[in-house]
């Protein structure tokens, strides 16, 4: 087996573009991602994408070129970029194939999710009771972490004041501006105790990756991160259910839990040897949660990080370095990808304003309904 390697990386800048389609976005980044390669799209061997509101991602053959490519569509929730690349990376591994693309794009409408239960696999009630309401769902999930491990409401505005902060520095973020903590705070309640600056936005944007094996890398004289290990895991039974803070109930192994142990026993490394991390943070409570769910911290911890500084810029471990979800906004099929396109600009000293110092092994976790996690470990 081979080695895998990033050796390009594009991106269209999220946020809200009314003259430009999903697809067009995509497209974008594709061509971006061969650019930076200094490769051609009739090179790619392979191609791996997906979209959840903008049509199916293999559209873009037209405008690329229809040169044969075996080009398969992938669907996982929010994790379709993490999927994505998770597939590139086995189609290079495997020796099959050396040399492709992975991309992902979306453009959904203004509102808070809330996806058809049925079509997840979960019971009709779940969405009769509110649960596939994101805004809900997620509100009662971090009202119960914070009840169980102590979690201050100051550490959610933490996070958003955080994430604002690190758009500012990211030329492809959408929200560019500070937000201080008292705003965030005393902004408006949508779902308690997650207030408006608390959450990321539905968006737009296109995400784009070239892979290739070591071989080909050589080949074509090019340097790129390395994929030290990469993994997809599912919830397993109890994992997933959400209930009130007053009940007293086991879950079970959350699959952000089992994706991260996956990658870092595939990499050969442990929370401890990461230098800069991007984790899922569709709101405040997220990041907060899969802090420990990572295994970067333990349950409860998280307080003391935050207050610290430990996760900014100049911290021990910087997290969301670009703002995330909450800056960048969330459009399904790009955002895994945008956080392996931000590790990428890390790891190559590229990321300029934002740069983590000497950084040499960056991490990306995707979290998607209904309930699977995608996990990436880069190498300088």
């Amino acid at each position: 087996m081979t080695d895998v390697h990033i050796i390009g990386a594009g991106i269209h800048p999220f946020g809200r573009h009314p003259a430009m389609t999903g697809l067009d976005q995509g497209v974008f980044a594709v061509r971006e991602a061969l650019a930076d390669a200094g490769v051609v799209w009739a090179d790619m061997q392979f191609a791996f994408g997906g979209s959840a509101a903008a049509g199916s991602a293999d559209a873009a053959l037209p405008r690329l070129g229809l040169t044969g490519v075996q080009f398969i569509n992938i669907s996982n929730g929010c994790a379709t970029g993490g999927s994505s690349m998770l597939s590139g990376y086995w189609a290079i591994k495997s020796g099959e194939f050396d040399i492709g693309v992975v991309l992902g794009f979306d453009k959904h409408p203004r509102g808070a999710f809330n996806a058809d239960p049925e079509a997840s696999g979960l019971p009709r009630w779940y969405g009769e009771t509110g649960m596939m309401l994101t805004t809900q769902f997620f509100a009662m999930k971090i009202r119960r972490y914070m009840e169980l491990y102590g979690i201050s409401e100051t550490s959610l505005g933490r996070v958003a004041v955080k994430a604002y902060e690190n758009g500012v520095r990211a030329p492809h973020a959408w929200r560019r501006e500070p937000v201080d903590l008292d705003t965030v705070l005393n902004s408006q309640m949508l779902s308690d105790p997650l207030t408006k600056f608390m959450f990321c936005s539905p968006a737009e944007g296109g995400v784009a990756m070239v892979l290739a094996s070591d071989k080909k890398m050589r080949e074509l004289g090019l340097t790129g991160p390395k994929v030290r290990g990469a993994a997809v895991r599912t919830r397993p039974r109890g994992s997933f259910e959400v209930f009130a803070p007053s009940l007293d109930v086991e879950r079970g192994v959350a699959p952000t839990v089992l994706a991260s142990e996956a990658a870092y026993a595939m990499a050969g490394v442990g929370p401890q040897d990461i230098d800069v991390a991007q984790i899922q943070d569709t709101e405040s409570g997220a990041e907060i949660m899969h802090m420990a769910e990572n295994g970067f911290c333990a349950d409860g911890e998280q307080e003391a990080w935050l207050a610290d500084g430990v996760t900014s810029l100049g911290g021990r471990l910087p997290v969301n370095t670009d703002g995330g979800c909450l800056a960048c906004g969330e459009p399904i099929g790009a955002s895994g990808l945008r956080q392996v396109y931000e590790n990428v600009q890390q790891l190559r000293g590229r990321a300029e304003a934002r740069q983590v110092p000497d950084a040499k092994l960056a991490y990306s976790q995707v979290y998607g309904a209904p309930g699977l996690s995608a996990v990436a470990i880069l190498e300088a």
